[in-house]
């Protein structure tokens, strides 16, 4: 997984900004943390890839952590703990999924 250096920033027509974002994500589901990383990011949203073998244990509400390092925050590295639920899932390459999740409540932590 890599770091995107400088955030993007996408401004279709959604109502908030979208960061193009590439940060590691754990999904918070059963005993063992669910890896991913991150596609973009809004203070709404989240688009992220797992497994497609992992994808399947998505199921309503879940929590995620996202780690954002220095480069994204200009600042110091903070964690984003995150309610979201999913919106869609799209068949991607290397046996991910891509994820769109609505972001229901988040706190940040440094």
């Amino acid at each position: 997984m890599h770091m995107t250096q400088e955030p993007k920033v996408d401004t279709e027509q959604r109502g908030c900004q979208r960061f193009k974002v590439n940060a590691p994500l754990s999904l918070l589901i059963g005993e063992q943390p669910v890896l991913g990383y991150t596609r973009d990011l809004s203070n709404q949203g989240v688009y992220f890839y797992l497994s497609t073998a992992d994808c399947a244990r998505i199921e309503g509400h879940f929590e995620f952590l996202i780690d954002l390092p220095p480069e994204i925050t200009l600042s110091s590295r903070c964690r984003i703990r995150c309610t979201g639920r999913a919106l869609r899932t799209e068949p991607s390459e290397r046996d991910l999924t891509g994820i769109a999740a609505e972001i229901l409540d988040y706190s940040i932590s440094r």
